[in-house]
């Protein structure tokens, strides 16, 4: 059967079965174009590529519980919001960065402690990235864009305690994730 000339309705429908063939159909319908658009905001040719093939990944590993009324307008709102949410992250490494430029300015002064720097930095982003999605959220809002548990409640839309929850979690789990980090850092400066 000739998939390309059947509508999206039909091939969420085989997609939802798990039909592969609907999947390869739909990937070719789309890729070149959800590429496209996150090409225009996005200067790595590998982020873009890792991108969108993230999106089809979790299209594939979700099609049993999506609800999806229009595949395309489904797709291009994802790739949109991983396009933000990838410059999002490469902003937020550079904050961490700027920030222990200016509040540390000795862990500059030598490269193999900026080596370490950015290895933390990389290690808190990879456990920020592993964190439910909106324990993550509510931690960048309130520890990088230093918004109030208030504001986030409000701008989320639910309870401060909810806010409160899973800041508390973010941060038990970076306590956790770090510890190696922060006894190093702190047997150095027992040293120093």
């Amino acid at each position: 059967m000739n998939l390309k000339s059947l509508p999206d309705e039909i091939l969420l429908i085989r997609l939802r079965t798990g039909d592969e063939a609907a999947f390869r159909e739909i990937y070719q319908r789309y890729w070149k174009k959800l590429y496209s658009v996150a090409r225009r905001k996005i200067e790595s040719l590998d982020a873009v590529e890792e991108l969108v093939q993230d999106i089809f990944l979790k299209l594939w590993e979700r099609r049993h519980e999506l609800r999806i009324e229009r595949l395309d307008a489904y797709l291009f709102t994802a790739v949109r919001y991983a396009t933000i949410n990838h410059i999002k992250s490469n902003l937020i490494h550079e904050k961490y960065a700027e920030y222990a430029y200016t509040h540390l300015p000795e862990a500059s002064s030598t490269t193999e402690e900026q080596m370490d720097l950015d290895e933390l930095i990389e290690a808190v982003e990879r456990q920020l990235n592993d964190l439910p999605e909106k324990t993550s959220q509510i931690f960048r809002l309130n520890r990088l864009e230093y918004q109030s548990v208030k504001e986030i409640s409000s701008r989320m839309n639910v309870p401060e305690r909810t806010v409160e929850y899973h800041l508390s979690q973010a941060i038990k789990a970076l306590r956790i994730y770090l510890r190696d980090y922060i006894l190093t850092g702190l047997f150095f400066s027992c040293l120093l």
